[in-house]
């Protein structure tokens, strides 16, 4: 039970540390005026899910909920 554990909290750590750094690469979500006039309506917005921004939006919620299963089942702690 004690090597599980361990591979569970490395693999926690690792997810953090990837979160982390996947959270830092995204973009702002703040488009300032040009939202106004519907620019973000563009070329580049429409096809926003097949960039490169898509993708790490796909990976942080992966990223997430791996997070939080992990959490869950770190701090489950068995009746005795």
């Amino acid at each position: 039970m004690g090597t599980l554990r361990l591979i569970l909290t490395i693999l926690f750590i690792v997810d953090c540390l990837v979160l982390t750094v996947v959270v830092l690469m995204q973009e702002g979500k703040s488009q300032g005026l040009g939202a106004i006039a519907g620019a973000a309506e563009s070329y580049w917005g429409k096809n926003k899910g097949r960039s490169m921004e898509g993708a790490l939006v796909k990976i942080t919620r992966v990223l997430a909920v791996l997070f939080i299963l992990l959490t869950i089942v770190l701090n489950f702690k068995p009746i005795q």
